[in-house]
């Protein structure tokens, strides 16, 4: 039977998410052409907190998009992905910013290129760092997060829930084993 054991409390992912949003500000050098974009469903929650937190520690107003990736995934049924209808939000010009792109969780690194190959497709950033609440190792692909809220190494089997309050009615981070 599986057993789900806490990771990350509220408190603790709010912490994680504040330091998140300074190691932001430090590597971008402030709010200039800074740009988050965050993957549906979870990523893009995070992101919106993330931006939050940068514009009340900032007095700005940084940009803000969610990508929906799942028709640019390659280990989804071609067929079907002709049916997906793009959620996406980019109501901004990619062109020139540094876009900070955030995910819940980072394992093989499959959603990040797909992401990538999306927002290529509005335009072209100056330079594009990637944000994870959770690595959990695993990658397939050549990708390495810039900002990691919290590394938990994991077996294959093993599974990392995050819990969302606007979803989930709390916020906490468990592994599945």
């Amino acid at each position: 039977m599986a057993t789900e054991v806490e990771l990350l409390n509220e408190a603790e992912m709010k912490r994680a998410l504040t330091r998140m949003s300074y190691e932001i500000l430090e590597r971008n050098h402030g709010t200039a052409n800074l740009a988050i974009v965050g993957i549906k469903t979870r990523g893009a929650i995070i992101a919106n907190r993330i931006k939050d937190r940068i514009n009340q520690l900032e007095e700005a107003d940084v940009f803000y998009g969610e990508l929906d990736v799942r028709a640019y995934r390659d280990d989804l049924d071609q067929e079907k992905d002709k049916l997906i209808k793009d959620l996406s939000q980019l109501d901004f010009d990619v062109n020139g910013k540094h876009i900070f792109i955030c995910d819940d969780v980072l394992m093989t690194g499959r959603t990040i290129r797909a992401t990538m190959d999306a927002l290529m497709d509005h335009g072209r950033p100056s330079k594009i760092s990637l944000v994870t609440l959770i690595d959990r190792g695993h990658r397939e692909l050549p990708i390495r997060a810039d900002i990691v809220g919290k590394n938990i190494p994991t077996s294959r089997q093993e599974k990392i829930r995050v819990k969302m309050r606007e979803l989930d009615s709390k916020d906490a981070v468990y592994i599945i084993k």
